[in-house]
């Protein structure tokens, strides 16, 4: 009997899967072909897929799901947890651009008493 998937072979599937999402969402790629292909997409809905990352990580992980489920039930579940492992790698590697601290000033009231 199937076991269905084993745990490394979810971590490769969701490697796999952040991968080809992020060359489709945010990378150039040879060519420029990624590029040309969102460029290509425009502004209806392929276009505002690829503009979404968490929206295109459960299109790419689609047929993963598909291809290594052993049913329908396991395999949603496994299209959504491929997908949310995307979705975490994606903001674990993400660069984060923090704001300047706030200045502060004080000023001292020399009519306070100490």
């Amino acid at each position: 009997m199937d076991q269905g998937l084993s745990l490394g072979g979810a971590a490769v599937a969701t490697l796999a899967i952040w991968r080809l999402t992020h060359m489709l969402w945010a990378e150039d790629g040879p060519w420029e072909v990624f590029a040309r292909l969102r460029k290509l997409a425009g502004p209806g809905a392929i276009g505002r897929i690829l503009d979404c990352f968490n929206c295109l990580s459960l299109w790419v992980a689609l047929p993963f799901a598909i291809l290594l489920a052993n049913g329908w039930l396991s395999g949603f579940i496994l299209w959504l947890a491929l997908s949310g492992g995307a979705i975490l790698l994606e903001r674990l590697t993400a660069e984060r651009t923090q704001p300047p601290p706030v200045a502060l000033w004080r000023e001292d009231d020399p009519t306070a008493p100490s």
